[in-house]
């Protein structure tokens, strides 16, 4: 069989595979380049059934790049509390200015105009082209490297050098179809429910006679197990400000840890109470009388360990001012909040607190499973 025949057997393969078994998702039901954009953003790193009851919630709220490019970044923030990896939403922000501003409040089906967007890396450009305009250009994500490194036999480490050339120049060669974006989305489909990482369902799979790893019996070591780089640990005090129903927040730095965010007002190192009261009275220049050590908690982020330590007060200042802002417990939805805090709230707080505070109930985006991975720096935290 020629190289370009070979090409039309998997692709049909691929497809009729695809159409057959695809999932019913919300973004699959409409060909808008701009929802096709918002759920790519969406989906990087992040499980499918997590970003569901976002994507329609935001859609709803700005249905338009030009209801997003005026929307208030606060709002926007708040609305993607509990998605994890912010910089995606402040990129996404950024971009629809630009969209608005230099493109007329639409989604340039260009590839080259495409890739020039805040945000917008080698797949993302490759997944809204593709999907949204029809171009005959790739969308390699983590699954796609995982299953056409399987399908070719390509060995190393597919995320760099020779080995990711390689099957970006397959995942190329594939896309020149008339179908590109089923064809991209069958592949992203393929590996996020057939082709895993440790168990791949390979009786299930459309194309395991072309594939060369299965052939091997190497579907283990294609691609080679993932060597993760070693997590600090970073060590962090939040105070706790809260009386008569009212908190004190402080919004992070743009470009730092939960930058544009707002969390319990956080100070370096793991303080005892009069280190934390004192160090207050530094950066705000208000010192609490009192206060208490009233929960410690861990969270894994994406390349740290961060341990948290909470001391409460009753102490509150009755003035603030930014980055400093008194907020109610009963309207803590209105800012957009880390996972980080909400975890925090609910081991601090009282049970009629609890009651009244109106927290994220959503679970940290954060998990393995289906999700796209992130080769490129298009929104890691």
């Amino acid at each position: 069989m020629t190289e370009r025949a070979d090409l039309r057997s998997l692709r049909r393969a691929l497809l009729a595979w695809y159409r057959e078994h695809r999932r019913d998702l919300p973004w699959r039901r409409t060909s808008d380049p701009y929802a096709v954009w918002i759920s790519e953003v969406m989906l990087q790193q992040t499980r499918v059934d997590t970003v569901i009851p976002y994507f329609d919630t935001f859609l709803e709220r700005w249905p338009t790049v030009e209801a997003l490019a005026a929307a208030d970044p606060d709002d926007v923030r708040a609305a993607w509390s509990g998605l994890g990896y912010y910089r995606r939403a402040r990129a996404m922000l950024d971009a629809a200015a630009t969209i608005a501003r230099d493109h007329r409040g639409r989604l340039p089906a260009d590839l080259d105009a495409l890739r020039a967007l805040p945000g917008f890396g080698r797949y993302t450009a490759g997944a809204v082209g593709s999907i949204a305009f029809g171009l005959p250009t790739p969308a390699v994500d983590g699954n796609v490297l995982r299953v056409l490194a399987r399908v070719y036999g390509i060995e190393g480490d597919v995320t760099r050098g020779d080995a990711n050339k390689r099957v970006w120049a397959r995942a190329t060669a594939l896309a020149d179809t008339p179908d590109p974006g089923d064809l991209n989305q069958a592949l992203i489909e393929l590996g996020a429910t057939v082709c895993s990482w440790r168990k791949p369902a390979c009786d299930a799979c459309p194309v395991r006679r072309r594939c060369v790893a299965f052939a091997k019996g190497e579907q283990a070591t294609i691609p080679p197990p993932r060597v993760r780089p070693e997590k600090k640990r970073l060590d962090v005090t939040m105070l706790l400000m809260l009386r008569d129903d009212t908190i004190v927040l402080e919004q992070q730095p743009e470009g730092g840890l939960f930058g544009g965010l707002w969390c319990l007002p956080m100070l370096e190192g793991r303080l005892e109470i009069d280190g934390a009261l004192d160090e207050a009275a530094r950066r705000h220049g208000f010192a609490p009388s009192n206060g208490a050590i009233v929960a410690e908690l861990r969270r894994v982020l994406t390349h740290r360990h961060l341990h948290v330590r909470v001391v409460r007060t009753t102490d509150t200042p009755s003035r603030v001012k930014r980055p400093l802002v008194r907020a109610k417990l009963a309207a803590l939805s209105d800012y957009g909040i880390p996972t980080v805090t909400t975890q925090a709230l609910r081991a601090s707080l009282s049970p009629d607190e609890l009651l009244v505070a109106e927290l994220p109930d959503r679970r940290s985006a954060r998990t393995r499973g289906d999700r796209r991975s992130l080769l490129e720096s298009e929104g890691t935290c």
